[in-house]
């Protein structure tokens, strides 16, 4: 039976660390229990959030008035092993995502290694298609079982249900639910697709190449490019660490912002008038149907929001990496809101470019 708690603190269950209480929190243990659990909130009309790892999700000081369902549940199943079609393996939603990618190495399966050291579940990964050097989940995702709460029933959605695209996919759709807008769908199991041998996918990202000593492109062994991206991941401090304050983040607090090519060239004519003709220019990649993806972090940096901004605060960015906020250790989410605020417009008045925040944002609104 699913524990029920009462006016719980959500802050510990975040990665963040902020949050105040739930006015009544259910940590299901199996799929039915989640499943049970959301009917029951949906059937009372009563506000409910999904929680996973709590990695993607800054949550208000003063907490939540409904019911929060915690995924707890467990279970890694190989469906499937063969050299011709590959491996599948079923994945409880609330198994932690980077046991999973430590599992996959060591079992010599391919596909997920680039994605280690994410901190959260399982669960979590297909809707937000999450992504590092070069890696998207979208690129092994084979379906995601969920629990439709729209149309109250399960429902298996296959790869090419889910509209993968840059951080989206069509699990982050939204219902109105008393008068609330909340996610259509929870994710009660995903099954991946992966590559049996003993190499990686082709190096795609040029600091983990230079990492691994390799060129851009080569595939190396599946534990020599764990160990890279997790080095990679310290050094940004990205890897969850107790004592360390620049740990307690959501990771990467904005995406890259994806522009059209006349918004390019805005951006690039501002970048010049700010820093000069023969200054720095923003960092492009190509992105879908002619768009160009930018680094929200260059943008940052240069709008003049160096690392450790805000530091003696309670809530200030990274010492290591601009892209993270991050809380020192006594921050509300009144302070990480007040940081972020505060570089976007920045970031919008150097630049002309609106950042967009990754996490979700429970009861808050940039």
């Amino acid at each position: 039976m699913a524990e029920v708690a009462a006016d719980t603190d959500l802050a510990p269950l975040t990665t963040m660390r902020v949050g105040g209480p739930a006015r009544q929190l259910i940590t299901a243990r199996t799929a039915e229990e989640v499943v049970d659990a959301v009917r029951e909130a949906d059937a009372a009309g009563t506000p409910l959030l999904v929680l996973g790892g709590g990695s993607n999700v800054v949550v208000a000081d003063e907490g939540f008035p409904g019911t929060v369902v915690r995924i707890a549940d467990r279970g890694v199943t190989v469906e499937s092993a063969d050299a011709c079609g590959g491996v599948h393996v079923r994945v409880a939603a609330g198994e932690v995502w980077d046991d999973v990618v430590a599992r996959a190495v060591a079992e010599g399966w391919s596909g997920i290694e680039a994605l280690s050291g994410i901190p959260g579940s399982v669960g979590a990964t297909p809707v937000q298609n999450v992504g590092a050097y070069g890696q998207e989940v979208a690129q092994t995702v084979a379906k995601v079982r969920t629990w439709d709460r729209e149309e109250g029933r399960i429902r298996t959605l296959f790869a090419a249900d889910c509209g993968f695209s840059y951080r989206h996919s069509v699990l982050k759709e939204s219902m109105q639910v008393s008068g609330q807008f909340t996610p259509r769908y929870v994710v009660l199991e995903v099954t991946f697709a992966l590559r049996p041998t003993g190499l990686s996918r082709p190096i795609g990202y040029a600091d983990l190449a230079r990492g691994l000593d390799v060129a851009v492109g080569e595939r190396v062994p599946l534990a020599d490019a764990r160990a890279a991206v997790l080095e990679q991941r310290r050094r940004r401090g990205m890897v969850l660490e107790e004592g360390d304050h620049d740990t307690w983040s959501c990771g990467s607090f904005f995406t890259n912002p994806v522009l059209s090519a006349p918004e390019f060239e805005v951006l690039t004519r501002r970048a010049a008038e700010r820093l000069g003709p023969d200054g720095p220019v923003p960092p492009q990649f190509p992105s879908a149907e002619g768009s160009v993806k930018t680094s929200a972090a260059w943008l940052i940096d240069k709008a003049g929001f160096a690392k450790g901004h805000g530091l003696p605060g309670p809530a200030a960015l990274s010492t290591k990496h601009t892209l993270a906020i991050t809380n020192r250790g006594q921050a509300g989410a009144r302070d990480v809101l007040a940081l972020a605020r505060e570089v976007r417009v920045g970031v919008q008045e150097a630049f002309g470019v609106t950042l967009v925040n990754e996490p979700v944002l429970v009861g808050l609104a940039l």
